[in-house]
């Protein structure tokens, strides 16, 4: 398990979106400890942001600006916030204003993470996720967590989530499936450009809504195929579209109603859902993936009648 701090690196040359990737180069500390079916965990100093499972890590080549002392050449110097001269040398005691710069060619990395994404904006601080890294005072933006007590706080804590969605995911890659798991989205736009032809601005769950606000959802596991399937996905919003994906909302395909599960019952917007047939029309290929999709997680509706 790895945690990594979203850096605010304006100028560096990374361009990460949390929800679908991360990038990183050699020089970084436990660049190389990244693997295809770790679970990543992204926040930005101050809060947790989400979570997901590393699907594909591609490799390049690029460029990176270096600062170095100027009295004894360390690199790597990073500026003090609040103190002058900006700059001091741990490594000589050297303070300065201006560091030397050089650039040098680095291998990259960027990991791709969409399929599994969930999204835990401002669910754990900052501070309780330092305690919960293998080293708290660790200062790396790669750093290791204690796996289980974070899987305990996400669970069972305030504002608790289920990552069955993770382990699912895991398991696909574990399985054997890793050609297919590694495999980037590509056609995604074109995807989402005939759910639109097809359905309209119609999220399938709660009807018409801005297609800025939809997204192209997949019906089946993205990481195990690797395929955009032919009536396999529809248009969601996209706050329906995490709470699909972590079977909280799901389609009862012997009832042919959607149902909430019992962790959504304190939230009125959801829970009305309950019942409700979709805004679509769902074909025979559609209903075989939400059949797929409603025996996976129809654990989560014990109390459904």
């Amino acid at each position: 398990m790895i945690a990594v701090d979203e850096r605010k690196r304006a100028g560096d040359g990374y361009d990460d979106d949390p929800s679908r990737h991360y990038s990183w180069d050699e020089r970084v500390p436990n660049a190389t400890a990244v693997a295809v079916g770790d679970v990543i965990a992204l926040w930005d100093t101050h809060t947790l942001l989400g979570l997901s499972v590393i699907e594909a890590i591609e490799e390049g080549l690029g460029r990176k600006e270096l600062r170095a002392c100027p009295a004894c050449g360390r690199a790597d110097v990073a500026p003090r916030k609040t103190m002058s001269p900006e700059y001091k040398c741990w490594k000589c005691g050297d303070d300065f204003d201006q560091p030397l710069i050089r650039e040098v060619e680095v291998k990259t990395y960027r990991s791709r993470h969409e399929a599994g994404w969930i999204d835990l904006r401002g669910t754990v601080s900052a501070a309780e996720l330092r305690q919960l890294c293998e080293k708290p005072k660790s200062q790396l933006s790669l750093r290791p967590l204690r796996w289980e007590d974070f899987r305990d706080r996400i669970e069972t804590g305030k504002n608790r989530t289920p990552l069955k969605i993770l382990d699912e995911t895991r398991e696909v890659i574990a399985g054997g499936h890793r050609k297919a798991s590694v495999r980037v989205r590509v056609g995604q736009p074109a995807f989402r450009e005939a759910m639109l032809a097809t359905f309209g601005e119609t999220c399938a769950f709660t009807g018409p809504a801005p297609a800025q606000a939809l997204e192209a959802a997949h019906l089946y596991s993205y990481a195990a195929t690797g395929k955009h399937h032919k009536g396999g996905g529809f248009l969601l919003r996209r706050d329906i579209h995490r709470l699909f994906d972590l079977g909280l909302i799901a389609f009862d395909p012997d009832a042919e109603t959607i149902v909430v599960a019992p962790d959504l019952t304190s939230y009125p917007f959801y829970t009305q859902l309950n019942g409700r047939p979709l805004a679509i029309t769902a074909n025979n290929e559609h209903l075989k993936w939400l059949t797929k999709h409603w025996n996976m997680h129809r654990a989560l509706y014990r109390h459904h009648s």
